[in-house]
């Protein structure tokens, strides 16, 4: 079943699932909640006055303790990892408080000790589904992509050239990529004559349904979730431009697979932005996993190495790479990064297991071009699209499945830390494309 089957079947089921949930009141019902007498009045009346109005506590995260001080006592050095590994710190999520003061450089993750008592670590909110999360992640790419198409049809007369060259120019606007948008104008030339699509909801039906059918063609043969490990640690590698989310999105994952049982180590390769490894030890806790870091400046090929070996020492079954931000332009920097992949396969032959690159949603196009020069400069295996939620850019997924033929592996649908979720194409086709078509005028 194609992903346009499975999409049209949700929607014409979804009513139908509205309406059941929908209860009548009867008159009974209604009857019994009318006031029975005056001394029942009386007694609420008094019962209001002596009951305080309770205010609703907003959830809060808990409060972050005082960072416990990394401390590493440096005798090598030689550069290379291979010969002697740099004075690493391992700091353990298990680890006693320290009474040290927090630095004012520490990452904005952190929060202030304000309470003496923490607030419990779960969290307040309800976890959300994978369909509540589209749906609301999705909302404004939805939006804007149904004002667009709305505003194309409003003049709509019939379908010819220039028709199509209007569409051309909606669907780039739209941010699902120049070739995906020339590609759908020319195959919707034979399919509007062969649907006989006359009426603005018929056109909309069969851009629709065009678009879905091409994003399953092009990823029909692609492997969403990550590729791990047969036996003996996973390695994971994160790369990708400042400020894009990288180091977050390790936070979140890592609690991830730590939820999920898995024995997660962290490697802070990072070594040059300040507050870098900072931020990603106030993740570690945050998770409860351990990381590996280096001295500041110092070789990040050498803390590579030495979470490599703990992670092979020690059984963890995941280990997740923090690198510094670089453009993929930058020759020195992309030798870096190969010399990092370099030292991780002698070690694991069969790793990294997964070259991730993180994009930032709202970059829209920029996205793309990012995505499409990294993969010529590495081996990207993924992509992970953050800050899906905040933009109506939403249709840059598209784009990147149709042109770069590299999957989406996890997409950020919002700020809370489970809120990070693998890629699910069919919740995804879903969240962007419900309520823009009209599922009882469709031709099959």
């Amino acid at each position: 079943m194609g992903l346009f089957d499975i999409f049209r079947r949700r929607a014409k089921e979804e009513p139908n699932s509205q309406a059941e949930n929908e209860t009548p009141v009867s008159e009974n019902d209604a009857a019994t909640e009318a006031p029975v007498a005056s001394e029942a009045t009386e007694t609420s009346e008094t019962t209001s006055e002596a009951t305080p109005a309770v205010s609703e506590s907003e959830a809060t995260e808990p409060v972050s303790k005082s960072e416990t001080d990394a401390i590493s006592e440096s005798t090598s050095d030689e550069s290379e990892p291979s010969e002697t590994a740099t004075n690493e710190t391992v700091t353990t999520s298990a680890a006693e408080d320290s009474t040290s003061d927090t630095s004012e450089s520490e990452a904005p993750l952190e929060e202030s000790e304000a309470e003496p008592t923490p607030v419990d670590e779960t969290e307040t909110p309800v976890e959300k589904t994978d369909e509540q999360l589209y749906d609301q992640g999705l909302e404004k790419t939805r939006t804007t992509f149904g004002e667009r198409l709305n505003a194309l049809l409003a003049n709509f007369r019939h379908v010819d050239e220039s028709f199509f060259d209007d569409l051309e120019e909606t669907l780039i606007g739209a941010d699902v990529g120049f070739d995906m948008a020339v590609k759908l104008s020319d195959e919707l030339r034979d399919e509007v004559k062969l649907q006989n699509a006359k009426k603005p909801q018929d056109v909309q039906n069969v851009v629709v349904e065009k678009l879905v059918e091409i994003y399953d063609a092009a990823g029909n043969d692609e492997r969403t979730t990550l590729n791990m490990a047969e036996s003996g640690p996973t390695v994971i590698l994160f790369v990708g431009v400042n400020g894009v989310g990288k180091t977050t999105t390790i936070g979140k994952m890592a609690n991830r697979y730590h939820e999920a049982g898995k024995k997660v180590l962290l490697a802070a390769a990072d070594t040059f932005r300040a507050g870098a490894t900072e931020q990603l030890d106030v993740w570690a806790k945050r998770a409860d996993v351990d990381i590996v870091t280096g001295k500041p400046q110092s070789d990040p090929a050498a803390v590579v190495f030495d979470a490599v070996q703990k992670a092979k020492k020690e059984d963890y079954d995941i280990l997740f790479v923090d690198t510094a931000g670089r453009l993929q332009n930058k020759v020195n920097l992309m030798n870096e990064l190969s010399k990092m992949k370099r030292i991780i396969t002698r070690e694991i032959p069969a790793a990294p297991h997964e070259v991730l690159l993180v994009l930032d949603a709202t970059t829209g196009q920029n996205a793309l071009t990012q995505a499409k020069l990294f993969k010529e400069s590495t081996d990207v295996t993924g992509i992970v699209l953050t800050k899906l939620d905040g933009t109506a850019r939403g249709g840059i997924v598209l784009a990147i499945r149709n042109e770069l033929h590299v999957p989406v592996k996890f997409i950020g649908l919002g700020e809370q830390i489970s809120d990070l979720r693998p890629f699910d194409p069919n919740e995804f086709v879903y969240g962007l494309f419900k309520g823009l078509i009209d599922v009882n005028a469709l031709k099959k």
